[in-house]
C-alpha cells in the first residue's frame, strides 16, 4: 500500500521543524544572513534543493538504512554529504597540477553510499528540468550517470591506476571540464590579491570594503592563537619554508555562500613562499558545521572518531581529495571546530548556464558520475585512515553487480520522485517565507 503524502500545510510544518533543528541557533543570532540565504533559495527549486541537505536526509531517513546495494560495508562508506550537479569545480592540488573534481566537503560524513547517489540524481532531475528537458530526457540523463559511475567503480575495483582510470585534467579533460580547467588556468595568484588587498608602507593590507569587517584587538587575538593551533594540523611538508606562514594581516569577512549563512569566518593574509608581494596568500577560518547526514547516522565509531567539526571536515576532504590543498587544516576558535583553507584563485566551478545542448548535458553528467565513483574509492583502507578498514570500491562493485539494472533504476525512480517533491517543498517554502511565516526572520 502506497505511503500517503502530506498535505500542503504538513509539509509546510515538517520544513518549519527541520529548519529549526538545523538552523535555529545560527538564524537566532544572524538573523539578516538567513534573510539573504533564504531568498537565495526562493530563486529556483535547484537553489532551494542545494540549501536543504538537512530536509534531504530526514526525507531519506524514513527509509530503512538498509535497503538496495547496502551492506554492513557500502552503508558506512565515507561520503560527500551534498552532491549535487554544481558542487563540482576545479583546485590546485598539492603536486601543483590543476585538478577537475568534486569541491565543498562541509556536508561530508560516513553514510551509505547510495545516499550521495540520490542526492546527486534528483539534482540531475531538477538541473535538467530547468534546461527543458523532456522526462525522457532527464531518465536518460540519470542512466548515463549511473553507467558512467558503475563502469568507473568497476575500472578501479579491478585495481585500475593513471591511464586506466584517469582523473580530470588539462591533458586529460574535453567538453564543459576542460573548459572550466582552462578558465582556472588563466587565473593568477596577483588578481585575487588585487581583488582583496592593496599596498600600504610597502606592505600587502587587506582592502576595507567588499565585505571585510575590521576586527577589535580581542578578536584580532583570539584568531591569532587560533592560526598557531591550524599551524600544527598541517602535514609536513607543508612546513617546508615557516616564514610562509608569516601574518601580514586578519580581517573578518561577510558575503558567504547559501550553505554557510550565519558561520564566522575570517581571512588571514600570508607571506607565502617567497618574500615577493605577488606571492601572498589568503587563508580561511571558518566555522564548521553540523553536517545534515551526521543527524541520520547514529553509529558510534563514526561519531567518536571526530574531534570537532572542524576535524571532521578535513580529515574528510583529506580522504575524500586526493592530493588535498596544502593549507588544509583545522583548530578552535571560542571552543568552536574551525576549517581553516586557501581562498584559492584557481578555484572555479562548473557553470551550467551555457551548458544547453542535450548531448553536452549528458556528457557533462557522465564525468559527473566518474568523479563521484573516484571520490568514493579514494577514502578506504588505503588512504591512511582508520574509520573505513576496507576497499570502497570493491565493495560497491560487488553491490552494484547483484544487480546492474537494478542500481540504474534505482537511482531513476528517485530523480524523477524526489525531483517532484523538491519542486513542490520550493512553492511551500517561498509561501511560508513570503508570509513571515519562519520564526525569527
Amino acid at each position: 500500500m502506497p505511503v500517503p503524502q502530506p498535505t500542503a500545510a504538513e509539509r509546510g510544518e515538517q520544513i518549519l521543524a527541520v529548519f529549526d533543528t538545523a538552523f535555529g541557533e545560527l538564524l537566532a543570532a544572524d538573523p539578516a544572513a538567513f534573510r539573504v540565504k533564504f531568498r537565495k533559495m526562493a530563486a529556483s527549486a535547484f537553489a532551494f534543493y542545494r540549501g536543504t541537505a538537512c530536509l534531504f536526509y530526514r526525507d531519506l531517513a524514513e527509509e530503512a538504512h538498509g535497503g538496495p546495494f547496502l551492506d554492513g560495508r557500502t552503508g558506512r562508506v565515507w561520503i560527500h554529504g551534498d552532491l549535487h550537479a554544481e558542487n563540482f569545480g576545479t583546485y590546485m592540488d598539492a603536486n601543483g597540477r590543476l585538478v577537475f573534481n568534486v569541491n565543498d566537503f562541509d556536508e561530508a560524513y560516513v553514510g551509505p553510499f547510495t545516499w550521495d547517489l540520490k542526492r546527486l540524481a534528483a539534482s540531475l532531475a531538477l538541473l535538467g528540468r530547468a534546461k527543458a528537458l523532456s522526462d525522457d530526457q532527464i531518465t536518460l540523463l540519470v542512466r548515463g550517470c549511473a553507467a558512467a559511475y558503475r563502469e568507473r567503480i568497476r575500472v578501479l575495483a579491478g585495481g585500475a591506476e593513471g591511464d586506466g582510470a584517469p582523473g580530470f585534467t588539462l591533458e586529460t579533460a574535453d567538453g564543459a571540464l576542460l573548459g572550466a580547467l582552462r578558465r582556472a588556468r588563466a587565473r593568477t595568484r596577483f588578481a585575487l590579491l588585487d581583488s582583496m588587498t592593496e599596498i600600504r608602507g610597502y606592505e600587502r593590507r587587506f582592502s576595507s570594503g567588499g565585505g571585510a569587517v575590521e576586527l577589535d584587538a580581542t578578536t584580532r587575538n583570539k584568531v591569532l592563537a587560533a592560526f598557531d593551533g591550524y599551524l600544527a594540523t598541517l602535514p609536513e611538508a607543508s612546513l617546508a619554508r615557516p616564514d610562509s606562514y608569516r601574518v601580514k594581516d586578519v580581517v573578518g569577512r561577510r558575503g558567504i555562500g547559501i550553505g554557510s549563512a550565519g558561520l564566522p569566518s575570517y581571512n588571514v593574509l600570508l607571506e607565502g613562499n617567497s618574500d615577493a608581494l605577488e606571492n601572498d596568500v589568503v587563508i580561511y577560518l571558518k566555522q564548521a558545521q553540523t553536517p545534515a547526514v551526521s543527524r541520520h547516522v547514529t553509529d558510534p565509531a563514526v561519531r567518536g572518531y571526530f574531534r570537532h567539526e572542524g576535524h571532521r571536515t578535513v580529515i574528510s576532504q583529506r580522504a575524500l581529495q586526493a592530493h588535498a590543498d596544502p593549507w588544509l587544516g583545522w583548530t578552535e576558535l571560542d571552543g568552536a571546530g574551525q576549517l581553516v583553507a586557501e581562498v584559492s584563485p584557481y578555484a572555479v566551478d562548473l557553470d551550467w548556464s551555457d551548458i544547453d545542448d542535450p548531448g553536452e548535458i549528458a556528457a557533462t553528467v557522465a564525468d559527473l558520475g566518474r568523479a563521484t565513483a573516484t571520490m568514493h574509492a579514494a577514502a578506504d583502507d588505503s588512504s591512511g585512515h582508520s574509520l573505513v578498514p576496507f576497499s570502497t570500491e570493491r565493495a560497491i562493485d560487488a553491490a552494484i553487480a547483484a544487480d546492474e539494472e537494478g542500481f540504474a533504476e534505482l537511482l531513476v525512480e528517485f530523480a524523477h520522485a524526489y525531483g517532484a517533491r523538491a519542486r513542490a517543498d520550493h512553492q511551500i517554502f517561498v509561501d511560508l517565507f513570503r508570509n513571515g511565516r519562519i520564526p525569527g526572520l
